[in-house]
């Protein structure tokens, strides 16, 4: 059994087993679920049950991943919570006898046969990175019997050059390879084809959007006779500064900067009409005093992006996965009864945490509760024998943080859709106007949030910013609007006339931002008041229409 080790206060576990044979030991199956993992899994950043009561672990699948030198194993568990939920993770495990190889990034000591070593994550090992990739590269599917290595056709690597982890890890682990690949190596796995494989896939062997990493290979589970896993997705490494999010908050610092510095007079700005569109050059000189013309220029050029993916995504007419579908009475159930469960939600979340708001925050709370029979009803509001337009797969979790910027062009990433979504919610075909208005939600955080974390910095009161806030903000809109809109309609993508675009477009704010409640309030608070603001701005503008 396991005893204290009196270096570090780290347990041993010592076994009489061979590495090779250790997933058979029974003890260890049981002491690994127990003892060793429950510990281990609750430090780690991709682990998203957090917020949850871990009842117990389970592993559902294992299996040996090796080559002639080395073996390592995968496993996929399933961790059971006490709110009768479950999640599954996937975990590639190694022994090693030098700690030098991770420092201190252990799971566990293990004494196998009287072997001293370490129990690791296998991703921190170059030679498991390294005979992943190279599997990849061999792209012979059926090779092996649990796991298939497929190799992407536009993949023209030649061979191993070098491997390291990507920055700080997140939900899901990246390994950057010979400086011109990564493969996203999935943490939270489903009994199902991942999203972001399938629509990275389909993106760049039949949508031919070059806007987007192109897909160059996959790691896929055989689950069971009619079920699979993704476990990983490579692709090509898009060379960036970062994501838009940086890049978008960054410009706005210095727009509020230069508006505190010219100080307009207030009266002479004015949002423009409601999802009014608006060319580039339209946007008026009141605003471009203080407003940069290449501010309205990258907002225009991410408009055209944004088009050219629900065009990509839009064109199937054979692989049903992806043909555009038109709405009904299945669809409308199916919205209503997912948005008002997550409404209600939402209530319970905002009664539950009034204590811990005050000033304008527990105002703006205060005002959500008060409306709350008003917002149901907008969520309930949807027919969809008014709606013309069609269905299609869309990004689902769009936002600025989910596009990389380089030289002034934006490149599209992780199609995985919304975190808190089940696998096949996130697959269902929807308006592609939900994209359009996640990354609306996306700028009027970037507007708000700059003007939160820098206030005291501008001579302005916070109504008075609140105030340009609305502004720019509509200028954004206006100017997104515009050019997405002439580019869809282009190519023919039907997303429906004027009217049921702004239904469309409104329904879908309002969703985003009951949707981000949740998720800030569970996750920092204090961020709270921006998705509360906006839920404000969206059910004031409806009483104004």
């Amino acid at each position: 059994m396991a005893e204290e080790n009196q270096i570090d206060g780290r347990l041993d576990y010592k076994y009489e087993s061979r590495w090779e044979d250790l997933l058979e030991n029974e003890r260890f199956n049981r002491e690994l679920c127990n003892d060793i993992l429950q510990p281990y899994i609750l430090k780690q950043r991709w682990y998203g049950g957090k917020a949850s009561a871990l009842k117990y672990l389970e592993i559902i699948d294992s299996f040996p991943i090796e080559d002639q030198k080395d073996r390592f194993y995968g496993i996929v568990l399933e961790v059971n919570f006490q709110e009768a939920f479950v999640q599954n993770y996937f975990l590639p495990i190694a022994f090693i006898t030098d700690q030098s190889l991770v420092g201190d990034k252990l799971i566990a000591r293990l004494r196998l046969n009287g072997k001293e070593g370490f129990l690791v994550d296998a991703l921190l090992l170059e030679s498991f990175r390294k005979q992943i990739f190279l599997k990849i590269l061999e792209g012979e599917k059926y090779r092996y019997k649990e796991i298939a290595y497929r190799r992407g056709r536009s993949n023209t690597i030649s061979g191993y050059e070098s491997s390291r982890l990507m920055g700080v890890e997140q939900s899901n682990t990246s390994i950057i390879y010979n400086e011109s690949c990564i493969l996203k190596i999935f943490r939270r796995v489903y009994v199902d084809e991942n999203p972001d494989y399938e629509i990275s896939k389909y993106l760049t062997m039949k949508g031919f959007f070059k806007n987007t990493p192109r897909y160059l290979g996959s790691i896929t589970l055989k689950f069971s006779d009619k079920n699979v896993i993704t476990l990983g997705l490579m692709q090509e490494l898009v060379p960036n500064k970062g994501d838009a999010w940086e890049y978008f908050t960054h410009n706005l610092k210095l727009i509020f900067k230069e508006l505190s510095n010219q100080k307009p007079k207030l009266e002479t700005l004015r949002p423009t009409k409601y999802l009014e569109q608006l060319a580039v050059t339209d946007v008026s000189s009141t605003v471009l005093a203080w407003c940069p013309l290449s501010f309205f220029e990258d907002v225009s050029n991410l408009a055209l992006r944004t088009a050219q993916m629900h065009i990509g995504l839009g064109q199937e007419r054979i692989n049903t996965a992806f043909t555009p579908q038109p709405f009904g009475n299945d669809y409308s159930v199916w919205l209503k009864n997912r948005l008002i469960y997550q409404f209600e939600n939402r209530i319970n979340l905002v009664e539950n945490n009034l204590h811990k708001l005050d000033g304008l925050q527990l105002e703006l709370a205060q005002e959500f509760l008060s409306n709350k029979k008003v917002i149901r009803k907008q969520l309930l509001d949807f027919d969809e024998d008014k709606l013309k337009s069609e269905r299609l797969r869309i990004h689902g979790d769009y936002h600025l943080g989910q596009v990389l910027v380089h030289e002034r062009d934006f490149y599209i990433i992780d199609f995985e859709g919304e975190p808190e979504s089940t696998i096949r919610d996130r697959k269902v075909k929807q308006a592609p106007i939900k994209d359009v208005a996640g990354m609306f939600r996306s700028f009027n955080y970037a507007i708000y949030a700059t003007i939160f974390n820098n206030h005291e910095e501008y001579d302005y009161e916070l109504d008075e910013l609140f105030q340009i806030a609305e502004v720019l903000y509509s200028n954004i809109v206006g100017v997104f609007l515009r050019t997405y809109i002439q580019e869809v309609q282009q190519a023919n993508l039907n997303i429906g006339y004027i009217k049921e675009i702004e239904f469309l477009l409104q329904y879908c704010l309002l969703e985003k931002a009951v949707y981000e409640l949740g998720y800030e309030l569970n996750a920092r608070p204090r961020w709270a008041i921006i998705p509360l603001k906006g839920i404000s701005n969206i059910l004031n503008q409806k009483k104004h229409e």
